[in-house]
């Protein structure tokens, strides 16, 4: 997998893709945030590219924003936008960024 950094989300109430969640990629090493990519998951809960293309990947701070109360549209939703904040330490490595989420909960990792 090339460099760059991409995601993707799984809906683990229902237990299968999270289609049409809207993400948002920022710098954060700017004040305020830069917003660099904005983006809908497909029917595979993946983007169709990656968020952060290779050739624009670069050492420094990010935060990718799950909209996740938009995505379940229910009354009570515990979790409105999901803020996941981390660092590329290395520009040539692939940095992979799952969301696991329910309307009650969630999770995220490094991914390959």
């Amino acid at each position: 997998m090339a460099a760059g950094i991409t995601t993707h989300v799984l809906d683990v109430a229902l237990g299968q893709p999270a289609a049409g969640m809207q993400i948002e990629l920022f710098d954060v090493a700017t004040q305020p945030p830069t917003l660099l990519a904005r983006t809908r998951t497909n029917r595979d809960g993946r983007t169709d590219s990656p968020i952060l293309p290779a050739a624009q990947a670069r050492a420094g701070d990010f935060e990718l924003r799950f909209w996740v109360a938009d995505y379940f549209k229910t009354p009570d939703v515990f979790a409105d936008v999901v803020p996941v904040r981390f660092t590329l330490s290395d520009a040539a490595q692939h940095y992979h960024v799952p969301l696991l989420c329910s309307p009650w909960s969630f999770g995220t990792y490094r991914g390959s």
